[in-house]
């Protein structure tokens, strides 16, 4: 069998995959790629990844940074971490106007490009957020540095001798997460538990992150003492660095956060290098009443849960036909509510076909202003939604965005969550503690309230900035919660005493 390197493509080139498939190279790839370029192949669907060498350069340096980094941690006293949160803290408070000023100018490129920038902008209180995650971070370790036996886990007995079960640090993890500046802050809780880490952040983002690295992270390493591959941002804005630091083998973990085909995509690129992956695919949760519903909180749940589109926004409302004529205006008006608050006329409604009778007909011919990335359009208030999309989550601007499904009981609530939904957030508004405990075993989901969904945050709820969340649209996770955060990066090492040199089996 020949072996070589691929110096160029040819239009018409067919290109294996999955065993017994071939996809053919078009001619702008042909055009496109060099010698030195990087060709992957995404075993599921057979797209072709293209990296263009200076890309591929430079996130090795990046991931070559971390590992030496890595290495050196092994020797860093734990307080010195400790004081790297404190440090990074201070020195984002310093350096928030400049970080403010690259944001502006990130929020500006990205309107020009009709691109949304409802998770890009950044504010006093994300600043605050940001300001607290790292402290909680500090507090943390500092409670650990009480128990010098922290990272036990075990300890198992045998006379004379023993072996103790013990947390240890997991090496580099990369992380490609979509343009939100504070994920900066969430990233970094991957040295509380020794870990190095890389970071591509959307390119819509760079210029933030940048600002926080030159101003506060390399600040806050360089007087801990800490090596400067401890955690840094791939800084190159194009897609393709994504795609070239989840091919690197060298990784411990990797983990995407987003939504849609890229996530999928960037997560089949790690697993068939062998990465293991964390994946924050779909996002969107969803809202069960019961006909038992008191009206003034299922109509909290629905306007807290419509407050800004991230992924734990409530995505659809599910009413029963027993009581969907008096849920139904109770859902609608709490929705315009959080229209209005963000500036706009009324939400926008995709009825489930099926479930039109609950709906004026008029609303299906209506029109509303819907403010959409690349700006403001005219749309009918309502429309009909195949059951079958029920799983599409809504990425809106300013003009919220839900789905409505009515629907025979709660259970087959429930049963319509499983077999339509990423399997992500479910809640029940309800006053029956039976009932609610029949939805909370009967839906497969992570996460499971009986109020708004906006709950499911790390910081939120943990107290510890979150890395990432996991849906179970793609199988149940082992051995940890669905909020991954920093103290969840570790793997387990044994270490055995014999007392007596004879010791044998």
């Amino acid at each position: 069998m020949a072996h070589g390197q691929l110096t160029e493509l040819v239009a018409g080139m067919r290109i294996p995959y999955g065993g017994d498939r071939y996809v053919t190279v078009g001619e702008d790839l042909a055009a496109a790629f060099s010698a030195g370029d990087r060709l992957f192949v995404v075993q599921d669907s057979g797209d072709l990844i293209h990296v263009p060498e200076r890309v591929a350069t430079q996130v090795t340096r990046s991931v070559d940074a971390a590992l030496d980094a890595f290495t050196a941690l092994r020797g860093v006293p734990r307080p010195r971490i400790r004081d790297f949160y404190r440090a990074f803290a201070t020195h984002l408070e310093a350096a928030w106007d400049g970080v403010a000023a690259a944001n502006a100018d990130d929020v500006a490129r990205a309107e020009r490009l009709g691109r949304s920038t409802t998770r890009l902008v950044v504010s006093d209180r994300m600043r605050a957020d940001m300001i607290s995650g790292l402290r909680e971070w500090a507090e943390l370790i500092d409670a650990q540095l009480a128990d010098p036996e922290h990272d036990l886990v075990a300890r198992v007995g045998h006379g004379d001798w023993g072996v103790d079960v013990r947390s240890a640090p997991l090496g580099v993890v990369a992380f490609v997460f979509e343009g939100r500046p504070n994920v900066l802050v969430d990233a970094a809780g991957v040295l509380a538990t020794g870990n190095a880490a890389v970071l591509r952040i959307g390119g819509d983002a760079l210029g933030t992150a940048q600002a926080i690295v030159d101003g506060a992270i390399t600040p806050a390493l360089t007087a801990c003492g800490l090596p400067a591959g401890a955690l840094s941002l791939v800084p190159v804005r194009e897609r393709s660095a994504g795609w070239a630091l989840f091919s690197d083998p060298r990784l411990a973990l990797a983990v995407v956060r987003g939504s849609g085909a890229a996530v999928m995509q960037l997560s089949s690129i790690a697993r068939q290098t062998g990465v293991p992956v964390s994946a924050h695919g779909t996002g969107g949760a969803w809202i069960v009443a019961a006909g038992d519903a008191p009206l003034e909180r299922l109509s909290g749940a629905v306007r807290w849960s419509l407050d800004r589109k991230v992924c734990n926004t409530v995505n659809v409302v599910v009413l029963p036909r027993s009581a969907a004529d008096v849920l139904l205006p109770v859902v609608v008006a709490a929705a315009d509510e959080a229209a209005a608050a963000r500036g706009g006329e009324a939400a926008r409604l995709h009825v489930a076909d099926g479930s039109q009778e609950w709906v004026d007909a008029g609303e299906f011919d209506r029109l509303i202003d819907v403010a959409r990335a690349e700006g403001v359009k005219r749309e009918p208030r309502a429309d009909v939604l195949p059951v079958t999309a029920l799983g599409r989550e809504w990425e809106w601007e300013n003009t919220p965005e839900l789905s409505l499904l009515v629907v025979d009981d709660v259970t087959a609530a429930a049963d319509a969550f499983n077999e339509h939904s990423p399997q992500f957030i479910a809640s029940l508004i309800t006053t029956d503690p039976e009932a609610f405990a029949d939805f909370r075993d009967r839906v497969n989901a992570p996460f499971v309230g009986d109020g708004f969904t906006r709950w499911v945050d790390g910081q939120y709820t943990l107290n510890q900035p979150e890395l990432g969340l996991s849906n179970w649209e793609r199988g149940r996770l082992l051995g940890r919660a669905a909020v991954l955060t920093g103290a969840d990066l570790s793997t387990r090492r044994m270490y055995a005493h014999h007392d007596d040199p004879q010791q044998h089996r």
